[in-house]
């Protein structure tokens, strides 16, 4: 995670070595690091927790990571390869969705401006993608990912617009979730219950979005 955090998601797992020893002999930005974790730590506002002791994805819940971040926290090495906003890690038996709840014209096709919202802070609507049935194998793993031993994985952030120079906005890990209904097909709109609840801000900037 923090590999492709300094060196871009196009950097190879393979120059992961090369790249920590470039960052060990450059000792002045290894002190900038320092200083800025230091910063960030101080200005936490939300205690995280682990998602799962026994998980092997190091992610806490309701923490913020890029899209990159939370790709490489599943094993994928090779973030800049993903394109669209859902990723079915195999090694880990997880679907990762990524939501932007406010779309516009200027980021999302017509075809992709799916239905996302908050019902409530533990029941969040999400749209597959437009080419999805429920016949389809992705369907069907969708809809009864509880038999089949799978998770689900949600990655929220309000809107798309590049935050200055710190770029497009990182996304809160809302944390696995459980399938309860679904309707409509292609795409196929589904309701999943969180294990955890929103933060109150996170819920109302969701509903507000919408």
């Amino acid at each position: 995670m923090l590999h492709f955090s300094l060196w871009g998601a196009g950097s190879s797992l393979d120059q992961l070595p090369d790249g920590f020893r470039r960052l060990w002999d450059n000792p002045g930005r290894l002190h900038e690091l320092s200083e800025v974790a230091d910063l960030l730590q101080r200005r936490i506002h939300r205690v995280t927790r682990p998602v799962d002791a026994a998980a092997s994805a190091p992610l806490q819940i309701h923490a913020r990571y890029s899209r990159d971040e939370a790709l490489a926290a599943f094993g994928v090495g090779n973030p800049a390869s993903v394109r669209q906003g859902v990723k079915w890690v195999e090694e880990e038996r997880a679907d990762v969705f990524f939501v932007t709840l406010r779309k516009t014209e200027r980021h999302y096709s017509p075809t992709t401006m799916y239905q996302d919202r908050a019902i409530s802070p533990s029941l969040f609507q999400w749209e597959s993608q437009s080419t999805t049935s429920t016949a389809s194998p992705t369907g069907q793993r969708y809809l009864h990912h509880r038999a089949l031993g799978t998770t689900v994985h949600l990655f929220i952030r309000e809107s798309k617009e590049a935050d200055g120079d710190l770029g497009a906005p990182p996304y809160l890990y809302a944390g696995p979730a459980t399938y309860v209904r679904h309707s409509n097909d292609r795409p196929i709109q589904i309701l999943w219950r969180l294990d955890t609840d929103l933060p109150a801000d996170i819920f109302h900037a969701a509903r507000v979005a919408i």
